[in-house]
């Protein structure tokens, strides 16, 4: 047995409701989908980078690139039968059903028309529909993005400098993912300015790394490392955020916030949400610099100990909720 689950008791084991290329359905946002259990583990929360105790299965969802395989908790899986089943049909149609809303109540407004109305209107909504169809294959192209934005090898693959992989944690990779379906679907944006902000994100961070039993040797090199480090994160976060962070529906909030605070830098505005794109492309930017291979390991290994700062500490630094668009920002955001 390979799985974790093998060093626990055999009435552990027993806890665990699914099993090694068992056909699931899986909860990732809203929806439901099939998956294949692919490993399992039986947690008990002692581990820093898994800090959630219980059973957890490393998925594969069905027709999905590998990129999208992930741990989730118990509480996302679902039995593959005939009442689950119909369960995910039912959350399908209420979310198609959410999204033909807003068409219908703009249809009920419209008085009854001429023939010759109906004939425009029906062109109308061919036309519509038309437009629907390039928005889906827009939508698809989105989320091929995405897959790209989640596995940070995609953005080293064409890149002239060392290989450098910073492995971002499954919780967070799961966080990139709800960031992106609630701006680039839900028409939904992060409240700004957020608490904490990246630089007094960084500065806890200092802060919890200094007063750390786990740090051997603490000393006053150590501690300038970091400075540079943090230092170093934060420069990069504001010359990253107005080019290669923000989604497209996010532009226009991006300019009132330069607006509402011209003498504040990104980073003491925007929080962990676009932090953590900005590790995404960390890989990318690293290769193209003239560090040598000693300065990029232990920039690798301090990236790596601040994203699972930001892993163990997900509940207080990113936001539970979105604010929704005002309509005038939303037809300012479709026409930019």
């Amino acid at each position: 047995m390979t799985d974790k689950a093998a060093a626990a008791s055999g009435s552990s084991a027993m806890t665990l409701l699914f099993k090694p290329n068992e056909r699931i359905l899986c909860f990732h946002g809203p929806l439901l989908y099939e998956a294949k259990v692919v490993k399992t583990e039986l947690r008990d929360g002692t581990d820093p980078d898994a800090p959630d105790p219980g059973p957890h299965y490393f998925v594969h969802y069905k027709g999905w690139k590998q990129t999208w395989d992930e741990w989730v908790d118990e509480s996302r899986a679902l039995k593959f039968n005939d009442e689950n089943l119909a369960k995910q049909k039912a959350l399908k149609q209420a979310a198609l059903q959410a999204s033909k809303k807003k068409s219908i109540v703009v249809a009920s407004k419209h008085t009854p028309t001429t023939p010759t109305q109906q004939r425009v209107d029906s062109e109308s909504e061919l036309q519509k529909s038309r437009k629907r169809a390039r928005e889906s294959s827009v939508e698809k192209a989105r989320e091929e993005d995405l897959t790209s934005l989640v596995s940070a090898q995609a953005f080293m693959s064409s890149t002239k400098g060392p290989d450098v992989k910073i492995p971002i944690p499954n919780a967070l990779k799961a966080q990139l993912v709800d960031d992106w379906e609630r701006i680039t679907k839900d028409r939904l944006l992060v409240s700004l300015p957020r608490t904490p902000t990246v630089a007094e994100l960084l500065e806890q961070y200092k802060e919890y790394r200094r007063a750390s039993k786990d740090r051997r040797r603490p000393g006053r090199r150590d501690d300038e490392v970091i400075d540079e480090i943090i230092e170093g994160l934060k420069m990069y976060f504001d010359k990253a955020l107005g080019n290669v962070l923000l989604y497209r529906f996010e532009r226009h909030q991006y300019q009132q916030i330069r607006e509402r605070f011209p003498d504040k830098v990104p980073s003491d505005v925007y929080g962990a949400e676009h932090l953590l794109r900005l590790f995404v492309q960390m890989p990318n930017l690293i290769a193209h610099t003239n560090m040598d291979d000693d300065a990029v390991q232990l920039l690798r290994e301090n990236l790596g100990e601040i994203l699972k700062y930001m892993h163990r500490f997900m509940k207080t630094l990113f936001a539970d909720e979105y604010d929704s668009a005002s309509p005038a920002y939303v037809a300012i955001a479709k026409a930019s």
